[in-house]
């Protein structure tokens, strides 16, 4: 409707102060920035954002961290105070509810996601579990020769079945690419056992993520709301942080290059981004501020959601146009500082200083500034934000089952695929090597019974089924082989001594 300011072609209400603000939706690739203290509004204003591109034709992703989001899927339930927010604002308050599909890593509130761990790379594994540099270089090594021998990385039991060949195989890998050593690759196993310790053993795998089901609409031409189930996964908040940069990673790789829209095609809320930039290392943060930079060409918009904008590096605060700053407190100098900063990154109205301003902000207000027709930030203007017309609050388990029952991707990644990858291919090739061995005249006797032993425990289970084993198991295995081949050249070196006539040493 023409005349109804919520209504506005090509625009989003966010709030009013003496005139409306919008968010321009061609602008809407040019990111943004959503902050404040808790409990001081920020989840409604993403949610009065959300609405406003899905009604618009844009998907949206969003990470649900403490189930409030999940609201989103039902009618609003007029609640008198955003009725009463409405009619000050001067709009109509009208229920309304959007289309929404869950993801849950675990599978367990929503349909699952996976990855390949390939997919991942050294970078973001790397910082998922948390190595030192030398420990980082030895994983590049596992991964570069798992290029060179076409070795398919899907989960867990495979990196731990490459890092246990990269063990077997240490001296001849450390002449061309540089030294590895027991230690190290054993470090990394314990960090792969902590992860999977965690729960994470289940992201990694196939079916692997389409990220066009990230990208449709529904019928009615209004953007699916993806929502990320993430109450259990912040309990591992790493974990946590590196999905959702792998996300935004491959979507970065995976879309094509569009320019300018007149919508995006998707917008990524990135909530709790803090845990992106804590202690991350410069190479990660250099990576990140690419992906920020370029991906608005793929048609992708990208808003972080945070306490404080000190939170996010100034080299990506600079790329975010489209901002609402809600309350913050000031209680310690470091607050104040905090404030001050958070004030100066708004074009200045001299009607009121912004610093003072944001200290005294009631919930549900907030400073806004929205980039222009020109793509010039807006002079800041403190404003009531929108009301939701979905309803704000979690849903209950049987609305969440029901909806996830009716969704049109129910059975597409529910089942996991266990297919031929470098687990497989390297056991397979330890049997055959074993099996050769066997056959030489020169592995009779003594030689001979080790090496049928370790046939036997290494070699296929019988009846010819094919035995899934953990990370913990498979480090196990590693332990009795090394210890089986120190056992085996002793033995070897006794024998030659008595042949050549050497010394006992």
């Amino acid at each position: 409707m023409a005349d109804d300011p919520a209504h506005e072609a090509g625009r989003i209400l966010i709030g009013k102060s003496d005139i409306y603000q919008y968010l321009i939706l061609a602008l809407g690739n040019r990111h943004g920035l959503v902050a404040g203290a808790t409990g001081t509004g920020k989840t409604v204003s993403l949610q009065v954002l959300a609405e406003g591109f899905s009604r618009a034709g844009t998907a949206v992703f969003a990470a649900d961290v403490k189930g409030d989001l999940a609201g989103i899927a039902m009618p609003g339930d007029a609640k008198p105070h955003f009725v009463q927010r409405a009619k000050d604002i001067g709009i109509a308050y009208a229920a309304d509810d959007f289309p929404v599909a869950f993801w849950d890593l675990f599978g367990q509130s929503g349909h699952p996601v996976r990855a390949r761990i390939s997919d991942m790379g050294p970078l973001l594994l790397a910082r998922l579990l948390e190595l030192n540099d030398v420990q980082e270089g030895v994983l590049n090594i596992a991964f570069k020769l798992a290029d060179e021998q076409g070795l398919l990385l899907i989960d867990l039991k495979d990196l731990q079945a490459l890092l246990q060949h990269l063990g077997g195989t240490a001296s001849e890998v450390t002449k061309t690419y540089g030294n590895v050593t027991s230690a190290t690759i054993g470090a990394i196993q314990r960090r792969l056992l902590v992860l999977e310790n965690q729960g994470a053993a289940g992201f990694f795998g196939e079916p692997e993520l389409d990220i066009n089901d990230f990208l449709r609409c529904d019928r009615d031409g209004r953007g699916i709301v993806n929502i990320l189930s993430a109450g259990k996964l912040m309990r591992s908040p790493r974990l946590y942080a590196i999905f959702l940069l792998w996300l935004l990673s491959e979507l970065f790789e995976k879309l094509p290059e569009v320019g300018d829209l007149e919508k995006p095609k998707l917008v990524f809320f990135f909530d709790e981004a803090h845990l992106l930039f804590d202690n991350a290392p410069k190479a990660l943060l250099s990576a990140i501020e690419q992906v920020v930079r370029l991906i608005r060409s793929k048609g992708v918009g990208v808003y972080f959601v945070t306490q404080n904008p000190a939170d996010v590096p100034e080299t990506v605060l600079g790329q975010l146009g489209n901002r609402i700053q809600h309350a913050l407190r000031a209680f310690t100098p470091r607050d104040q500082k905090a404030v001050k900063a958070a004030a100066d990154t708004f074009r200045r109205n001299p009607a009121f200083n912004s610093a003072t301003a944001i200290t005294e902000l009631a919930v549900g207000e907030a400073l806004v500034s929205m980039l222009d027709a020109k793509g010039n930030p807006e002079i800041v203007a403190k404003s009531l934000i929108a009301p939701p017309m979905a309803r704000v609050g979690p849903i209950s388990d049987e609305e969440r089952h029901q909806l996830i029952q009716n969704s049109s991707l129910l059975g597409k990644y529910e089942t996991l695929i266990d297919r031929q990858s470098a687990f497989e291919t390297l056991r397979d090739r330890s049997q055959k090597e074993s099996e050769a061995g066997a056959s030489e005249p020169s592995a009779g006797g003594l030689l001979g019974s080790i090496g049928g032993a370790l046939g036997r425990l290494f070699g296929k289970p019988s009846g010819g089924g094919r035995q899934r084993m953990s990370a913990g198991e498979i480090a196990v295995r590693a332990a009795v082989q090394s210890a089986a081949r120190t056992a085996g050249t002793k033995i070897g070196q006794a024998i030659l001594r008595g042949i050549l006539g050497g010394k006992s040493k």
